[in-house]
């Protein structure tokens, strides 16, 4: 078990706001900063291909004038790998994409596009980029990720997220159960392992508890609840919540 659990904060969501007016306010970069001073460890954008939120300025602002690592969440497309390769954020986490989905609704397909997903991540390891793949706790996947040479898996928690606000209890244990399993196998072929996706105040703890993840990148639920109570208050009373949730060994 890490004694620290990291939390990158996805800030997609202010762009959202943004654009609804096609103005420059709420501005994302404030945003980052904002996260930088109420202690989160990393920043993550999603560029979509349909620019629906965070854009091609906003990636180059962030590359050049944040003080935390710049996680790029990216499709497998030959136009995302050349503005990754000309800005270099620390990680490029490689999700899968839809045109028509309202957000990400599953892992990428690692086991039926090996090939493909090898070669694009070592282009972009070459040019001192860390790779992480967006998965489903599944372990066809996880072993695929593996032989990609990729450096990070992040967990979809996706169904664990919906399984709590439904309450169901019996369905919260299926997929807690494989979070951790995956956790576990990913650990053991070498890949550091992350984990997202509708996390939120009530159901952040049990993810936090599972001693392999290192990191936790939350996004949605922070920027709404900035709504209520600011952006600062929003992301320390979930670096809070994290720290409960894994104690310190020693």
């Amino acid at each position: 078990m890490t004694d620290y659990l990291r939390l990158g904060v996805n800030i997609d969501h202010v762009a959202t706001i943004r654009n609804a007016r096609g103005g420059i306010h709420p501005d994302p970069m404030t945003a980052a900063k904002i996260a930088t001073q109420a202690g989160a460890d990393g920043i993550t954008a999603h560029l979509r291909e349909d620019r629906r939120h965070i854009n091609d300025d906003d990636i180059a602002k962030l590359s050049a004038d944040i003080d935390l690592p710049l996680n790029f969440e990216m499709a497998v497309t030959d136009e995302m790998g050349i503005i990754a390769m000309r800005h270099k954020p620390n990680a490029c986490c490689l999700v899968p994409e839809k045109r028509e989905e309202v957000t990400t609704e599953g892992g990428l397909n690692v086991a039926g596009n090996g090939n493909r997903i090898n070669d694009f991540s070592r282009m972009l390891q070459q040019d001192g980029m860390r790779i992480s793949l967006f998965i489903d706790p599944d372990e066809n996947q996880i072993e695929a990720s593996a032989k990609t040479g990729a450096d990070i898996i992040e967990l979809h928690v996706g169904p664990y997220s919906h399984a709590c606000l439904a309450g169901n209890q019996q369905q919260i244990a299926v997929e807690l159960a494989r979070l951790r399993n995956g956790a576990e196998q990913a650990t053991a072929l070498g890949l550091e392992v992350h984990a997202g996706h509708g996390l939120d105040y009530d159901n952040v703890s049990a993810i936090a508890a599972i001693p392999q993840i290192v990191e936790l990148n939350i996004g949605h639920f922070l920027i709404g609840e900035a709504i209520f109570v600011g952006l600062e208050a929003s992301i320390k009373k979930m670096r809070n919540l994290m720290d409960k949730a894994r104690p310190k060994t020693h």
